[in-house]
């Protein structure tokens, strides 16, 4: 099988890790791809949200399957765009339909659908800069802290937790006059649910589902969970409390009821499906949905699946998902990013990166680097993921703090607490 990936970051990077694995793939393309990427398959310089462009290297490579590793073409329809084309709907596409992706591009259209279906979930309210008043007469009625979503995607940043009535509404304002752009011209205040974070994945061909190995994702910039919120700084799996009780839970009140919801509302979805959760006293509440895999969620999830991961995904093209069965590695696995200095904010690109070639029992997933002259530099906010297997997490974290000590480049940072409160 001749393969396209969509996307240039570290669950790419892993994606295609992986995918390289399998005896029936025959020719890898990811697009744009990084620096990790190009030594597992071909980089082609072609943005996500180029569907014509995307089309056209399909059609004249003669690709048999895309996967799309980013939400931001997934909410602009990608899936639709390829069915919708004579020449094109031959190639499936992992990934939900434009509509099915609305989980994750609208946080207004995921508490809608969750009310409607019955998923638990904190109480929420949409506000517009119309409205504002009415938000702040909401906001009036719970306790601190307050959680602010902007309804849109805004790369993993457009989510704030206010300490107080007076931030809150501050906040409130900014936003729904632009802060995150478009993204946060409504925006969804939201219940503060007081417990432990834990992100469970399936991938589904619409009518059953493979469960993956939960993880535990860290969002915020500064060791103890301080700072602003990134797009995620590490991840450990499995996760201690997440038990099988604790799963099946999951499945019961959450998963069985939104794969069931998806096509009784005849929302067209096959592809990851990824639920950010959060558990209270052993009982588990929705935060958001995502419609891919998550990053650094990947580089510890995927390394743990022993299965052929494209036999998956053909299958779920097929829909003989059920006939799957995923063999899981019991090992621990810990990733730790590292980020360019003063990411989130403003950050310098360029900078050589050293010592990757004296990486031992670790593997380095790129996420923001590029080839320049032949030197690897830096490229983007997080640069790498360092994964590490251990027999259990403080063997994987040793191995991963070690070799994320050797990685050298001007402004490099990370936390130096991951998976500590576990």
């Amino acid at each position: 099988m001749k393969v396209l990936i969509l996307g240039s970051g570290g669950r790419e990077h892993t994606l295609a890790w992986k995918i390289a694995q399998s005896p029936l793939l025959t020719e890898l393309f990811i697009a744009p791809g990084n620096a990790g990427t190009k030594e597992l398959g071909t980089n082609v310089n072609i943005d996500v949200l180029d569907f014509n462009a995307i089309g056209e290297f399909a059609v004249r490579q003669k690709i048999d399957m895309i996967v799309v590793g980013p939400e931001a073409p997934l909410v602009a329809g990608i899936t639709d765009y390829f069915r919708e084309n004579r020449a094109l709907r031959k190639i499936p596409v992992i990934g939900p339909s434009g509509q099915g992706a609305m989980l994750e591009g609208s946080k207004k259209f995921a508490k809608e659908f969750m009310i409607r279906n019955n998923i638990p979930t904190a109480k929420f309210q949409n506000v517009t800069l119309e409205d504002y008043e009415q938000g702040l007469d909401f906001l009036r009625t719970m306790e601190a802290p307050f959680v602010l979503k902007a309804d849109g995607l805004a790369a993993g940043k457009g989510v704030l937790i206010c300490e107080t009535l007076q931030e809150a509404g501050k906040q409130l304002k900014e936003m729904l006059q632009g802060k995150f752009g478009d993204a946060s011209k409504n925006v969804v205040i939201e219940e503060f649910l007081a417990g432990i974070e834990v992100s469970v994945f399936i991938l589904t061909d619409g009518e059953s589902y493979l469960m993956f190995p939960e993880a535990k994702d860290y969002k915020r910039i500064g060791d103890g969970d301080t700072g602003p919120n990134t797009g995620g700084m590490g991840a450990v799996s499995p996760v201690p409390f997440a038990d099988k009780l604790f799963i099946k839970k999951v499945e019961e009140k959450i998963i069985k009821p939104t794969i069931k919801s998806l096509k009784n509302e005849k929302i067209d979805y096959k592809g990851f499906l990824y639920f950010g959760l959060m558990n209270i006293i052993g009982n588990p509440y929705v935060v958001e949905y995502n419609v891919r895999m998550g990053d650094p969620e990947s580089e510890v999830v995927i390394p743990r699946v022993k299965s052929d991961l494209l036999d998956c995904f053909r299958a779920v093209t097929k829909k003989k998902l059920k006939k799957m069965k995923l063999e899981i590695d019991p090992r621990v696995v810990t990733t730790v990013v590292l980020a360019s200095g003063g990411y989130p904010g403003s950050y310098e690109k360029g900078k050589e990166i050293r010592n990757l070639e004296k990486i031992k029992n670790s593997i380095i997933f790129h996420s923001g680097t590029s080839v320049s002259d032949g030197k690897i530099i830096t490229s983007g906010g997080r640069v790498f993921a360092v994964t590490s297997y251990g027999t259990d997490m403080m063997e994987a974290l040793a191995r991963t703090y070690r070799n994320a000590d050797i990685i050298d480049f001007e402004g490099k940072t990370c936390r130096r607490d991951i998976g500590f409160d576990l």
